[in-house]
């Protein structure tokens, strides 16, 4: 999680939301990306589906079944249904998110019974600190420092 956190810091120099996401396989990194949104002008530029192209790239696979992905804010609906689809062994999310998290906040995509893949899901690794990335970038945003 700290690499992810890293990550998402280096988003905040992009001005993007300060998002992080890597995925490992066995103790390798494979892919890391923070959120590109801004940047890209694309809605689904978000830091889990980029490391999820980058991991299914680098491995020439698109089934992540022995790999984790780790992300500092809990997924959202279009980024829980790829870590479905990429069938994803785990997810590991740092803070929850009370308005758009589908790990268990205002839904639960990643552990509905009627998907055909649920990964294993642990949330608030680090919350505390994950979270504090987002208070103070949409903080500076309200102030005017950004």
């Amino acid at each position: 999680m700290r690499n992810a956190i890293s990550i998402a810091h280096d988003g905040t120099r992009q001005n993007e939301v300060p998002i992080g996401a890597i995925v490992v396989c066995g103790t390798s990194i494979i892919s890391g990306a923070n959120n590109r949104t801004v940047r890209d002008q694309d809605a689904t530029a978000h830091a889990e589906l980029i490391a999820i192209r980058e991991a299914c790239a680098a491995l020439d696979r698109w089934r992540l079944d022995d790999c984790t992905l780790y992300v500092t804010l809990e997924p959202c609906a279009m980024c829980a249904g790829a870590m479905v689809l990429s069938r994803l062994q785990r997810v590991v999310f740092g803070a929850w998110d009370e308005k758009a998290g589908m790990a268990g906040s205002i839904g639960d995509l990643l552990r509905n019974p009627r998907m055909n893949h649920s990964p294993q899901v642990s949330g608030g690794l680090l919350a505390g600190e994950c979270g504090e990335l987002l208070k103070e970038f949409f903080g500076n945003i309200r102030s005017g420092s950004l």
